[in-house]
């Protein structure tokens, strides 16, 4: 999702999380710490299954309020630093 909404290499772009047609699986988050609260709540909303926040975005809130509804949760993790270390 982004606030303006625009196509990326061809892929439609959303301002939100609820506009997205089909089932969000995990929702990655590369926003700072100030603005990832809100945006696990929506992932918790739309009934995605797992939140991600990226490398040094940390809400531990957050993160207690995913868990307790029950998504799977990685905080101040980067994907392709964790993929090389396997």
């Amino acid at each position: 999702m982004h606030p303006r909404a625009e196509v990326v290499h061809g892929e439609i772009g959303y301002k939100s999380l609820a506009e997205i047609p089909v089932q969000v699986d995990v929702v990655d988050c590369f926003v700072n710490s100030q603005l990832v609260g809100s945006v696990v709540d929506e992932a918790i909303a739309i009934g995605a299954k797992a939140v991600w926040l990226q490398l040094d975005v940390i809400d531990e809130a957050a993160v207690a309020r995913a868990q307790a509804a029950g998504l799977l949760t990685v905080m101040d993790r980067c994907p392709a630093i964790e993929y090389r270390a396997r």
